[in-house]
């Protein structure tokens, strides 16, 4: 089989007039980068806000490998699938960080047959939103090392400031910095640190927002550090809130391409969901609703992390609530958690599938405690055997939950005909209330219970001291009473990324909290979760090239 850039490249892609036309677009709606992508207006976006809303339907996963288990290459799939059985329907993604792309991961676009295309540009630069967000975090810690070299009139505290600069690329050697050296004209030296721009504070405003001026409030909600007495310094008191908007005027506006079977997809924003909210954008997946049947989005990495979220934090703040939930399972995934190494994923082994099992269980628990309908997609790669597949069948058929084998992987729409039908017979007449993990004006502490003892299934929550006076701070600051972001690692529902299956009795443990004000969260980071990650020994980047006459090799 192709690989899928060479799948990308070889696809005929309908102008994105067409597209936006096919999804009731008009052409003044639109702004087009090239032929093939275009940037939706607020046009579109007022003219269809009193429309009825589709159904909305969130992929998510089992805890994953290394590797992923192919949330977007479902969440695509079932959008062709869905139209291919008629039913007017938008995939709405996350954007791809150029971190993971040259790292480990590769492309991030969907995979084989179910892919949104162009992927190459996707997965580059695609419409500059990511740059745009670094350069309006950059520009805000520009402004406040400036403001401190020019007198420092809000006596911000240099030991306490906690905004970071941040850029697009896995880069370890800028975890821990110091800046300002060269003597009087350079500043004050301090220490400070590089995150990736997706673990920004800017990228989670941008896809919590409404709107442009809504954008901009919550950029001056901002704190980015204390004064010297331990009061907030919020970015409205440096006043550079108005040009950080600025710079994002084109980046707030959704993306529109297609996927290779010509259907419509938004791809806007893209948080990680172990460090930030890892969701689309609010603005996204409101206009997808308006415009089809039914909207299919994802949330990042496991149920217990980027599902978790989407529903207490994304679902409160955009008053919308999904009416069914996929559950992406890979036997690789199962065999991982039965105990198999990593690198003997590929045999066969029904007894590990089988104990592996637990943790999908609990990814099924964690859902049915929203009150959600669940279907779980097993994503079908080509080592899968016969009696693997099987094996899941009859677990989830003992569990009582409706199971489907996705292979829109090698075959596209064809392969998820009856991962479309059982989602389009969920949805039908569906009215679920919405329910989250807490109450947000719960104190912090238990807010972090609740999501410990009841989704990742631990037994309690210590707080380290340093964590403790940072949420004394935050409360003598009055801004404890906001949703709650779990910085948690990816690979276990524990925070040791060793525990694998469902583990039972841990211990999750705190080391640090601090207030996202202008997102309106509460980041509270376990264990070892780095939010600049590094590269791996042999990076997807060395594998990548292009040729003379720009064809792209290598880009997954």
């Amino acid at each position: 089989m192709l690989s899928d850039i060479e799948i990308a490249q070889t696809n005929k892609m309908e102008k994105i007039g067409y597209i936006a036309e096919k999804c009731g677009l008009k052409v003044d709606e639109i702004e087009q980068y090239g032929h093939y992508k275009a940037k939706v207006s607020f046009d579109a976006v007022h003219r269809l806000q009193d429309k009825k809303d589709g159904k909305l339907v969130l992929v998510t996963a089992i805890t994953p490998t290394p590797a992923g288990e192919g949330k977007s290459t479902t969440t695509i799939g079932l959008v062709e699938a869905l139209n291919k059985i008629g039913k007017r329907a938008i995939a709405t993604l996350r954007e791809p960080s150029l971190g993971p792309v040259f790292g480990i991961k590769g492309g991030a676009a969907g995979g084989g047959y179910a892919q949104v295309v162009p992927m190459d540009d996707i997965n580059l630069h695609f419409t500059g939103d990511m740059h745009a967000i670094t350069a309006a975090n950059n520009l805000l810690s520009a402004v406040i090392d400036n403001h401190i070299h020019q007198g420092n009139a809000l006596q911000i505290d240099i030991r306490q400031i906690t905004w970071n600069r941040v850029l697009d690329m896995n880069d370890r050697a800028l975890r821990h910095v110091t800046v300002g050296l060269g003597g009087k004209v350079c500043g004050f030296p301090r220490e400070d640190g590089f995150m990736i721009t997706v673990a920004s504070e800017i990228m989670a405003i941008l896809c919590l927002a409404k709107d442009l001026d809504d954008l901009k409030e919550r950029f001056g909600n901002i704190i980015i550090g204390c004064n010297l007495k331990g009061d907030p310094v919020y970015v409205h008191q440096l006043g550079c809130q108005g040009a950080m908007a600025l710079l994002m005027k084109e980046a707030i506006k959704p993306n529109l391409i297609q996927t290779l079977e010509h259907n419509p997809a938004i791809v806007h924003g893209g948080p990680f969901a172990n460090i930030a909210h890892g969701c689309n954008s609010i603005i996204g997946t409101k206009l997808a609703l308006k415009i089809s049947d039914i909207v299919v989005t994802e949330a990042g990495f496991g149920a217990d992390l980027g599902a978790e979220k989407f529903l207490d934090i994304k679902c409160p703040y955009a008053g919308i609530y999904p009416d069914a939930v996929v559950i992406v399972a890979t036997i690789r995934a199962l065999k991982m958690h039965g105990g198999v190494p990593k690198n003997e994923l590929d045999i066969e082994n029904i007894q590990a599938v089988s104990k592996g099992f637990t943790n999908l269980a609990k990814q099924i628990e964690n859902m049915r405690y929203f009150g959600l309908p669940v279907l779980v997609a097993i994503n079908k790669f080509a080592s899968d055997t016969l009696d693997e597949v099987d094996m899941v069948l009859e677990k989830c058929g003992n569990y009582g939950v409706d199971v489907t084998l996705n292979e829109s992987w090698s075959k596209g729409s064809t392969g998820a005909i009856d991962m479309a039908k059982r989602i389009a017979d969920m949805v039908e007449g569906t009215s679920i209330v919405p329910k989250t993990v807490y109450d947000i004006h719960e104190s912090i502490q238990e807010k972090v219970r609740k999501i410990v003892t009841t989704i990742y299934g631990g037994k309690d929550v210590i707080f380290t001291n340093k964590a403790l006076k940072q949420i004394k701070q935050l409360e003598d600051w009055d801004v404890s009473s906001l949703p709650v972001c779990m910085a948690k690692t990816q690979y276990s529902l524990s925070d040791d990324p060793t525990l694998l299956g469902a583990p039972k009795d841990f211990v999750v443990t705190v080391s640090d909290v601090r207030v996202a004000s202008g997102a309106g969260f509460i980041i509270c980071r376990t264990g070892d979760v780095m939010v600049m990650p590094g590269l791996p020994k042999q990076p997807a980047a060395l594998h990548m090239d292009i040729e003379s006459d720009g064809t792209i090799t290598g880009l997954f």
